[in-house]
């Protein structure tokens, strides 16, 4: 079994397993070139340009982990709804989920029929792919709060007013986007995906009283569903340092972090029971050589050894990070042996 696998059930390994959340984009060359050509949106309909810009950064960075190149509002196609991706702001939503009509305007979420070219690269990638494969989606709350609000916000003043207000509603559009999540992830695990991700980006800006009764449940069913087909699933959010045991409680077998928690403190918080991921922040890879180092130590000083580490990011890879860097973050990682837990 690999390490990342290992890692993820708490297992023994080798070296500090590490890959980069968005290692498959935007800081590419390669990606850019074909982004000259290509929306990401018509990327995602084809399955060899998935599979290509899936697999690169396995090759050219030694990363221990692929990671399906999609985006999380992919599966909102599917369900009738009709959106813009705009460079650098995300997706804004022609007509947001505002009332009892509009939700009824979305549809049932079928993976084999709308989402086909994905799965399929599934299959291609593993085909080639000498590291697992990581399949992901998005939680119900961030996609909830992309249709809601219409587009990417800081205050998410209306998606808090829905599901304070109308709580039919709110529960009405996060059943459909959690049964349209699960769909999307065991299809993928179904293709060959061996581990899956569930990105809550906005899931932040909830209190832990608010998470536990407007999203928690929601992602547990979610979790429920995925831990029938054996498969690990990493559980991240930012900005959720305030949430990390409510988020644990709802599933995952991993947790992954963001950076502004010590990775020591949020792992005591969400127990040893659980993996966890995490949690450089992506900034520091256009620092110094010397300074990247000693925060990429300090991170991986505060696991200690203990098994269950993934070495990643606290977010995405930035786009201005230059590819070498992370090589040699990853072989810093790779290289690095802490002193084993007592």
């Amino acid at each position: 079994m690999s390490r990342f696998l290992l890692a993820c059930r708490r297992q023994p390994v080798d070296r500090t397993p590490v890959w980069f959340m968005r290692q498959a984009g935007r800081s590419q060359p390669g990606y850019r070139a074909l982004r000259a050509r290509y929306s990401l949106l018509e990327i995602c309909r084809h399955s060899d340009l998935v599979a290509e810009v899936t697999l690169a950064p396995v090759e050219q960075l030694g990363v221990d982990a692929a990671i399906l190149f999609a985006d999380i509002t992919v599966p909102l196609l599917g369900m009738g709804v009709a959106f813009d991706l705009r460079e650098g702001s995300g997706p804004h939503i022609h007509r947001p989920v505002r009332d009892a009509a509009d939700l009824e305007r979305l549809h049932p979420f079928e993976p084999e029929e709308t989402v086909h070219a994905l799965l399929d690269a599934v299959r291609l990638i593993r085909r080639s792919a000498p590291v697992p494969l990581i399949g992901f989606a998005g939680a119900p709350f961030t996609l909830a709060s992309y249709l809601i609000e219409g587009g990417p916000s800081r205050e998410f003043l209306r998606t808090k007013a829905l599901m304070r207000e109308d709580r039919r509603l709110w529960d009405g559009l996060m059943t459909r986007l959690t049964e349209a999540t699960t769909s999307f992830l065991r299809a993928q695990i179904a293709h060959g995906a061996q581990a899956v991700q569930l990105f809550d980006s906005w899931v932040g800006a909830l209190s832990p009283r608010e998470y536990a009764v407007y999203a928690a449940p929601y992602s547990r069913r979610i979790f429920e569903a995925v831990r029938e087909t054996g498969v690990p699933a990493i559980h991240f959010g930012t900005g959720t340092s305030g949430l990390l045991r409510e988020m644990a409680s709802a599933g995952g077998d991993v947790i992954g972090v963001d950076w502004r928690i010590g990775l020591d403190v949020a792992w005591a918080q969400i127990g040893y029971d659980r993996a966890i991921q995490g949690n450089l922040d992506p900034s520091l890879l256009l620092a110094s050589p010397e300074v990247l180092r000693a925060e990429a130590e300090d991170v991986l000083s505060r696991a200690a050894g203990r098994p269950g580490h993934i070495f990643n990011l606290g977010h995405g890879v930035l786009p201005e990070t230059p590819q070498q860097r992370l090589r040699d973050l990853v072989e810093f990682v790779h290289a690095y042996r802490p002193a084993a837990v007592v």
